[in-house]
């Protein structure tokens, strides 16, 4: 993406133009739905001083500072984000504490998920997920010897990923846990984890989700919601029955832009966590068929990226590259999973498209990394130096 702005004369294999238009037109699609589904909110709450523009106003505000913010990114060598790894993840790991001191953290709906900046909101668990990406595959490189050992290799990245969850829990905030643990955890295996290890580890976290789950009575009603929405349509369904009825009345090619129902107070955070079901209603299969495969083309070619990355001995960048297409790809499963009714409820944005100024610029600065990574394998593939 960022690299659009950057290179406009470039030569044109200097960037991957497919990977640039495909962010683009996802931020671009997500801009129209948010003011699409954010309207009625918008236009009815003092918060918003009845403005039925305001949340396409700020929306726009953070795409830029998210693309100049991205363009800069593009411009930094990959062996720096390297060395900067471990300080990058430090810091995240800071501002999750620093999130959950009264008075500091500010607390939404019995979450304390946000640091008041005053203009803004920021969300510690976004920039923590691009540190836990640069993180992994620097760790794994790095022990990239010990690797096959469970002491040395896998043990001293568990505690550290113990640690985040439960910080992370203590917001509490789930559904970025789950996307964490799920790209540290993948990286390590793509770097070379013993397959045995990585065997067990997934029936443990299987074992800790589920624990995670019985222990909460509040995740049971959502378990319990997503089972049969229907059974309690006004109460733990309530989210999910009305994604289902937006999705059914989108058919084919939706009922058109901007005429959606269940965004007018029907369909709660309908411009982020169900942003997708508003989608559907308005533009139909047609519409959620044109994000799903930018989002295929998005995670398909993090990965060849990564590829092409391994094929020149880089191994950092390859799993940085690869760690970002699981991030993103796994984060826009979850998201679309619950709006279609085939996994629980779970508060995740979809990345790239959602209202939410932390998580866009943190999913711009993602792409413009994979753009970085990109640019320096076409430079080495040329002879050049990256």
């Amino acid at each position: 993406m960022a690299s659009y702005v950057f290179a406009q004369n470039a030569p044109a294999a200097e960037y991957d133009r497919s990977l640039a238009w495909a962010a683009l037109l996802l931020v671009a699609i997500g801009l129209v739905m948010v003011y699409s589904a954010s309207i009625a909110t918008a236009e009815a709450s003092r918060f918003t001083a009845y403005n039925p523009a305001y949340y396409l106003v700020r929306d726009g505000v953070f795409l830029a500072v998210a693309l100049p913010v991205a363009t800069s990114v593009f411009l930094v060598p990959v062996k720096l984000w390297q060395q900067a790894a471990p300080w990058l993840f430090i810091a995240c790991v800071a501002l999750l504490v620093v999130v959950l001191v009264p008075g500091i953290g500010r607390e939404v709906n019995g979450s304390r998920r946000w640091i008041n900046l005053y203009l803004v909101n920021l969300q510690p668990s976004e920039p923590a997920k691009l540190a836990a990406v640069l993180y992994a595959a620097d760790y794994t490189v790095r022990k990239h010897a010990v690797m096959k050992s469970f002491k040395k290799g896998l043990l001293p990245m568990l505690g550290v990923m113990l640690l985040v969850s439960w910080l992370l829990l203590r917001e509490p905030d789930f559904g970025a846990l789950v996307v964490i643990a799920i790209t540290a955890f993948g990286i390590l295996f793509l770097g070379g984890m013993n397959g045995r290890h990585f065997a067990a580890l997934v029936v443990m976290l299987a074992v800790g989700f589920v624990g995670l789950i019985l222990s909460s009575p509040y995740r049971m009603h959502r378990i319990f919601g997503f089972m049969d929405p229907w059974n309690d349509a006004f109460g733990t369904g309530y989210q999910l029955s009305h994604a289902l009825i937006a999705f059914g009345r989108g058919e084919w090619f939706g009922v058109g832009l901007g005429a959606s129902v269940e965004k007018l107070h029907y369909l709660p955070e309908a411009h982020t966590d169900f942003l997708l079901a508003v989608i559907a209603e308005e533009l139909g299969f047609a519409g959620v068929a044109v994000v799903v495969g930018l989002f295929a083309w998005v995670v398909l070619r993090a990965f060849l990226i990564g590829r092409r990355a391994a094929l020149h001995e880089r191994h950092f960048a390859a799993l940085a590259a690869q760690g970002i297409g699981i991030w993103i790809g796994f984060q826009a499963l979850i998201n679309m999973g619950v709006n279609m009714g085939l996994l629980p409820t779970k508060g995740l944005t979809l990345p790239l498209m959602s209202f939410g100024g932390s998580g866009l610029v943190v999913n711009c600065v993602a792409i413009a990394i994979l753009l970085r990574i990109d640019w320096e394998n076409r430079q080495l593939a040329r002879g050049l130096p990256a």
